[in-house]
């Protein structure tokens, strides 16, 4: 039986026009991406193997070709049309921090860090530069590292913020382990480069871990 054989309020597409999207299962709206299914499988079928085998929308999304083609019905077309979704979040989020004082939306400076770099397989210590009224200049991967450290070169950071003009900034590095909680080399390296760049009059107004599903503010836990 095919989807459209299913009662409409039982249909993916249906179910979100009736009852918008948040109504949907992860596999609902996956199947929505997918479209179509392949003979003696729907879209929806599909799409919950694919979150049976990888685990969780995250790990589909950060899939690369090779490893999403090896679900029976997925190839290039709907690899492509994934990984435009999940460009297409990222951007919507990025255009809210853009748009005023990052410090006034903490929840999608949060969720855009991590679309950003909860994926890595490794540490990507990264920063959020902003102007003298916290807005938005630009975002940038600074330093890679192995799966449990990244080596940060406050110099090039320094460098960084009088290229971009920055008046303040919030670092931000993800933890490939899933968990967020904050180490004392991060609490000492947060400490060290809120110290030279107060020498400068650049302000720290934030540093995040991002972790598997969960994240640590150094500001909201009073670190900083």
């Amino acid at each position: 039986m095919s989807i459209m054989d299913w009662p409409e309020t039982e249909r993916p597409r249906e179910k979100l026009l009736a009852q918008g999207a948040v109504a949907l299962s992860d596999a609902e709206l996956l199947a929505i991406l997918l479209r179509t299914g392949v003979r003696g499988k729907t879209a929806l079928d599909i799409s919950r193997e694919l979150i049976s085998k990888f685990g969780s929308l995250r790990e589909i999304m950060a899939a690369n070709l090779e490893q999403f083609s090896k679900t029976v019905g997925l190839g290039l077309t709907k690899y492509v049309q994934i990984q435009a979704s999940k460009e297409l979040a990222t951007r919507c989020l990025r255009e809210n921090i853009e748009r005023g004082n990052t410090m006034e939306n903490p929840q999608d400076v949060q969720r855009y860090l991590s679309s950003k770099l909860r994926s890595y397989p490794y540490e990507v210590f990264s920063c959020l530069f902003l102007d003298n009224r916290h807005r938005f200049i630009t975002f940038k991967e600074l330093f890679y590292g192995s799966i449990n450290k990244a080596t940060v070169y406050p110099r090039e950071l320094v460098r960084q913020v009088y290229q971009t003009n920055a008046a303040a900034v919030i670092l931000a590095h993800n933890h490939p382990s899933g968990v967020a909680e904050a180490s004392e080399a991060d609490k000492r390296l947060t400490k060290e480069i809120q110290s030279i760049l107060s020498a400068i009059d650049v302000r720290v107004l934030d540093h995040i871990i991002i972790g598997d599903g969960q994240l640590t503010s150094f500001a909201s836990q009073g670190l900083l």
